[in-house]
């Protein structure tokens, strides 16, 4: 077997394996037991005493929703002031110059919603300031968000009866103290030991193989790449992300950065099961994201190790596979893994273009972060999953003639109206957003002009970078179709109000269903009671979700990359 395939197989077993007895911890830090980590209690108490906090009162789902967004604007504005005045601010021995307004504005919402879409390029676009006090600092609380999102609708889920779903602070603080920070520690160690920098010197001077001297940029690297990864933020140090060879410099850390990314969201998946002492269901919607994840690995795999027909024609040679926009330490396998694993995520990292794919391999990425359930972000992605879930038991509760259920309570109107506006805002941002663009560059050209031009390639491939933008932006995820010249008013603002419509629609609209049904009376099951985690239920849920989506976005996949993908072959 190829080697570049054992490696891929070999970093999804290790992440399989490994996030098994992860959910179990998971579980047990959000159901207050004894862990390992309990020594971290006394930093713990500090921090609520000095922000004065009492972890111990309980919110019910509005409470908790209004200190969820209470701390998104507070660090919004701080991030804002931050990146307007970097230039003032210590630790820029390279003296870079402060963000613009509305790049800044772009930077600080991307940041806050977990997405990290940059529009500038990390070296020269941030000093050490701004990457330690506004990045990384950003990059563990919207992780630890979504994670406390998602310990509150467990909450929920697991009571019979309950009025309250827990307290959003305690969650907050513990997801960072008890699990981002101990992770980023160990794969911050491996980093360094691979060669990834961690210093505050300015730009280093080396001399290259033509012998001219090229500054290179350094800085506190090896502390925000796992954070990166680990809270699925996927926000580069450097401009070309993790496809730098001092972001990502080996195999081995490619490896673990690419299982860093994925551990969180599997793991969560898993301590649904543990919290909830419904494992079976667990493994039932564990199977269903899985399955899809590792047919998007299978498509864009063979695809990029296959090649380009045209540059075959052309009569060179393709053993290697597609190599273009990739890196030759790496390779297309290698490439083709970590874009599936980011875009099933809200990760947006990338260790290679994404541009420069196959086109099957481009409707693939754009796909599952069209879908947005195959784990997602740190506790967001069940949470995307737990809305086409109250659908799929309302239509399986009209096809058998019951009442529908889900974990003894019962699933009305108002759950039902939730769910649908959660699952359809997502396609309606997205393809709102790409007509406008596609109309004003169509329309428009001299606005286009003025701000840059926008696309570097017409045609297919030209609306595919469009509608990749504006998916990648309602996603949460954060990468992109390069060939967008995207760094302009236009982008900045539209992107932006695409990120704060999905990220905090969905979020409202999930904790809200959580905390309604909490708040009903519980029903015993009965032989009548629809089995939620079983296979049949799990394929259930599978075709709905890919229903909506087909229904959604084939016709804009049809004009974009499928359209390119025919005009190759």
């Amino acid at each position: 077997m190829n080697t570049e395939l054992i490696g891929s197989i070999a970093q999804i077993v290790l992440m399989v394996v490994l996030a098994y007895p992860l959910g179990m911890y998971i579980a047990k830090v959000y159901k207050e037991e004894k862990t390992w980590l309990d020594f971290m209690a006394p930093v713990e108490k500090w921090i609520y005493k000095l922000c004065g906090i009492n972890p111990d009162e309980e919110m019910n789902w509005k409470s908790f929703l209004k200190a969820l967004l209470t701390i998104n604007v507070f660090w919004f504005f701080w991030g804002m002031v931050l990146l307007c005045t970097q230039k003032y601010l210590p630790l820029n021995p390279d003296g870079n110059a402060s963000q613009s307004p509305d790049l800044a504005f772009n930077t600080c919402i991307s940041f806050m919603v977990n997405c990290n879409l940059q529009h500038y390029s990390g070296e020269s676009g941030l000093t050490y300031f701004t990457q330690l006090f506004v990045i990384m600092l950003f990059q563990f609380i919207t992780a630890a968000t979504g994670m406390a999102a998602l310990a509150g609708v467990f909450k929920a889920m697991a009571a019979k009866t309950t009025n309250t779903i827990g307290n959003f602070w305690n969650y907050l603080v513990k997801s960072c103290t008890r699990i981002l920070l101990p992770m980023s520690l160990i794969v911050g160690f491996i980093l360094i030991l691979q060669g990834v920098p961690m210093g505050f010197d300015g730009k280093m001077a080396v001399t290259t193989m033509e012998g001219t001297e090229q500054l290179v940029s350094q800085g506190p690297t090896a502390a925000i790449v796992p954070i990166k990864q680990l809270g699925t933020n996927g926000g580069g140090y450097f401009g070309v992300n993790s496809s730098h060879p001092l972001e990502n410099p080996t195999y081995l850390s490619n490896m673990v950065e690419c299982w860093a990314i994925l551990i969180l969201p599997m793991a969560m998946v898993f301590a649904l099961g543990f919290y909830l002492k419904r494992k079976k269901l667990g493994y039932t919607i564990f199977g269903v994201m899985l399955f899809a994840y590792l047919a998007s690995v299978a498509i864009n795999t063979y695809y990029e190790m296959n090649g380009n027909p045209r540059i075959t024609e052309m009569g060179i040679d393709q053993t290697c596979g597609a190599m273009e926009g990739k890196e030759t330490r790496l390779g297309p396998a290698a490439t083709a893994l970590w874009s599936c694993t980011t875009t099933v995520t809200s990760n947006g990292s990338v260790n290679g273009m994404h541009d420069s794919t196959m086109p099957l391999s481009g409707m693939m990425e754009m796909l599952n972060m069209q879908i947005n359930t195959w784990f997602g972000g740190v506790g967001v992605g069940f949470m995307n999953y737990y809305a086409f879930l109250i659908i799929a038991v309302f239509i399986s509760g009209l096809m058998v003639g019951r009442t529908p259920e889900f974990l003894g309570k019962k699933v009305e109107a108002r759950e039902m109206k939730i769910a649908t506006i959660v699952a359809l805002a997502h396609p309606f941002v997205i393809l709102i957003f790409t007509a406008i663009s596609s109309y004003i560059y169509v329309n428009h050209p001299a606005f286009v002009e003025s701000e840059g031009g926008w696309l570097n390639n017409p045609g297919f491939h030209g609306l595919s970078e469009m509608l990749y933008e504006y998916t990648s932006a309602s996603a949460n995820n954060g990468s992109g179709f390069e060939g967008l010249g995207d760094n302009t008013w236009f982008w900045n603002f539209t992107t932006g109000l695409a990120l704060i419509i999905s990220r905090y629609l969905p979020i409202v609209g999930q904790v809200a269903i959580a905390g309604l049904l909490a708040q009903k009376k519980f029903i015993p099951e009965s032989a009548g009671t629809l089995k939620t985690d079983t296979v049949t239920f799990g394929v259930m849920t599978f075709c709905v979700i890919f229903i909506v989506a087909a229904l959604s976005f084939f016709p804009a996949l049809t004009l974009g990359p499928i359209a390119e993908y025919f005009s190759i072959y």
